[in-house]
């Protein structure tokens, strides 16, 4: 699959279902994005660029902290869905624009931070992606990355992968916590923390987000019942296919 193949494919996934996600529980709210509000607010008078905004949760989070925000996405209907958003939240410093995260339409040293929650998983190149994040930070700028995270063991890594791959066919993969260190270094940039957490998704909702077709739920519910027992218990598997995964929120800095 060609990179702008993979982009049309994961435009047309997420585009139809953009309010989706501006509503869904999961994605409006988190320990994730009250750590992100905590930590931004050591930076009021800076330009933040929110990575693959999605509906825009941690762009409306950052706009309470600090001066500019630049809400930046694949999708123009997710963008769509910012503008309007923002504006009935009363947020006049998100601008939105439109691109791929490999191939930034930015200046250099353009940021003073770069943030980027629950998108990295369907970037088609994730280390060129980091390479153009540290172009656009200033120096001493900070990254922060916020995702779900994969458990790093083989045969739990695979089945979170395999999962979210039936559920959505735009899904690259979820990188543990050991690859996102390796990432970030190869990158240039400086790893400075890392928080793990636990989230519960639930399963109709989770389907629906994507509008999944019933096959590929199916294969899913199916392939959750074949598991082993110790997979079933590490994911939390319910009886409705409900399961929790692993998250991440790692913060980086470039070198001053």
């Amino acid at each position: 699959m060609t990179t702008h193949s993979h982009h049309d494919n994961v435009e047309k996934q997420f585009g139809s279902q953009a309010k989706a996600y501006l509503t869904s529980d999961v994605h409006a709210s988190g320990r994730d994005l009250d750590r992100l509000s905590k930590r931004l607010e050591a930076f009021p008078q800076t330009h933040v660029l929110d990575l693959g905004c999605g509906a825009g949760h941690a762009s409306f989070v950052a706009a309470q902290q600090v001066d500019q925000v630049t809400a930046y996405d694949l999708s123009s209907q997710m963008l769509e869905v910012v503008s309007h958003a923002a504006r009935e939240k009363g947020l006049n410093n998100v601008t939105t624009r439109q691109g791929y995260a490999e191939s930034l339409p930015f200046a250099d040293e353009s940021f003073d931070v770069v943030i980027s929650r629950y998108s990295a998983h369907h970037w088609h190149d994730v280390g060129q992606a980091l390479r153009d994040v540290k172009r656009v930070l200033k120096p001493g700028g900070i990254f922060i990355i916020m995702d779900i995270m994969s458990p790093g063991h083989p045969v739990r890594d695979v089945w979170l992968q395999t999962v979210e791959a039936l559920r959505d066919t735009s899904h690259v993969r979820n990188y543990s916590s050991g690859e996102w260190f390796s990432l970030i270094a190869e990158a240039g940039l400086i790893a400075r923390s890392l928080t793990t957490d636990r989230l519960p998704l639930e399963f109709s909702s989770w389907i629906a987000r994507m509008r999944t077709p019933d096959i590929l739920s199916q294969a899913i519910r199916m392939y959750q019942e074949s598991a082993s027992a110790e997979v079933k218990s590490y994911f939390e598997v319910q009886a409705d296919g409900s399961f929790t995964s692993d998250t991440i929120l790692a913060e980086a800095q470039k070198a001053a």
